[in-house]
């Protein structure tokens, strides 16, 4: 659908950064800018010290839109102080979606002078005489419409159905197959402890009734010390 009556409205433009910009750079990091064109109006951004290839500028222009002119040419720069500045990349920014919706986000590619991917730059862009503006938007995300209502599949919800569970069990755990272990007598263990140790007893043991000391040895003899026995000692001779 083709939109018409664009001249002399204002579009504004934010230039946000570059991703995954061509490096120009052997040694350093790269400083890079960008630059817009519509017609005879020409913007650039300032330059993004050792941006990268992923600088971020957060810019915003606004352009005087022409009648019959639906894009802007925008193109990507190494910043040089001895020599003169790069040339990273350019492309074309279509504006037919931002004139219809009043609002694009959409990143755009960049091309070498060959034709080669360069990389990347994000714009947002807002037009407030779009004829069918987005419901709703943010400054960095999408357009978001409302959902559409969602017709429920049944007239009216199924019954309930109350299922009936099982009670639940009166004894945990089941008795067991197995015997149970044998049962000990439910007596103290170990055993509360006797007198220890015994009570004293008479030591040394009391002697027999035996007269003490004992006897002596060799035994008494009824003659000590021992005299002549009976008869004659030495004896005669024969």
């Amino acid at each position: 659908m083709s939109v018409s009556g664009i001249q002399g409205h204002l579009l504004e433009v934010t230039v946000v950064g570059c991703n995954k910009l061509k490096d120009t750079e052997w040694i350093s990091r790269q400083d890079p800018y960008v630059s817009l064109e519509y017609g005879s109006t020409k913007y650039r951004t300032r330059t993004c010290t050792d941006g990268g290839k992923t600088p971020t500028f957060q810019e915003k222009f606004t352009f005087t839109l022409i009648e019959g002119l639906r894009e802007i040419n925008v193109m990507v720069w190494n910043s040089n102080t001895l020599t003169y500045d790069d040339f990273i990349g350019n492309g074309k920014v279509q504006l037919h979606k931002v004139l219809s919706q009043g609002y694009d986000d959409t990143p755009w590619s960049l091309q070498t002078k060959t034709g080669r991917y360069a990389g990347e730059v994000r714009l947002i862009m807002h037009y407030g005489n779009a004829k069918h503006p987005a419901t709703t938007y943010a400054p960095s995300a999408p357009p978001y419409a409302a959902p559409p209502p969602q017709v429920p599949l049944y007239s009216a919800p199924p019954p309930t159905i109350s299922a009936s569970y099982p009670p639940p069990a009166t004894t945990y755990p089941t008795p067991s197959p197995y015997s149970a272990y044998p049962s000990y007598p439910s007596s103290t263990y170990p055993p509360p402890p006797a007198a220890y140790p015994p009570p004293p007893s008479a030591y040394p043991p009391p002697p027999p009734p035996s007269a003490y000391p004992p006897a002596t040895y060799p035994p008494a003899s009824p003659y000590y010390p021992p005299g002549p026995f009976p008869g004659l000692y030495p004896p005669p001779p024969y």
